[in-house]
C-alpha cells in the first residue's frame, strides 16, 4: 500500500521560504505523477502543483512564479520549494498520487505577517 510522509513545514515570516518533502513508499514511484495539495483551516483541500513522470509541471494560479515542484525518483521523494511566502499560504500541505485514495498526515506551514 502506498504511503506518504510529508515534512519540512514550519513557521516562517512573510517573504520567507520553505522546502517541503514527500517520501513515498509502497509503489514504483517513477511511474506516477505526484501532486501537492493544501488545506487551510475551515476550507476545502485545494490543488497546488503537480509533476508528471516526464517532469512536466503545472501550478495553481495562486502559487505560479513562487512555488516549484520537483522529484527525485532515485529517492522516491517529491519536493515543493516555496518562495515569497504569504500569510494566505498558511495551510496543511499534503502530497498525493491520483491513482491511490489515501493521504499522508500532511505538514503544517504557517506564514506570519
Amino acid at each position: 500500500q502506498v504511503q506518504f510522509v510529508e515534512s519540512g513545514g514550519g513557521l516562517v515570516q512573510a517573504g520567507g521560504s520553505l522546502r517541503l518533502s514527500c517520501a513515498v513508499s509502497g509503489i514504483t514511484f517513477r511511474m506516477y505523477a505526484v501532486s501537492w495539495y493544501r488545506q487551510a483551516p475551515g476550507k476545502q483541500r485545494d490543488f497546488v502543483a503537480t509533476i508528471s513522470i516526464s517532469q512536466s509541471t503545472n501550478y495553481a494560479d495562486s502559487v505560479k512564479g513562487r512555488f516549484s515542484i520537483s522529484r527525485n525518483n532515485a529517492q522516491n521523494t517529491a519536493y515543493l520549494q516555496m518562495n515569497s511566502l504569504k500569510p494566505e499560504d498558511t495551510a496543511v500541505y499534503y502530497c498525493k498520487i491520483f491513482n491511490f485514495p489515501n493521504w499522508g498526515q500532511g505538514t503544517q506551514v504557517t506564514v506570519s505577517s
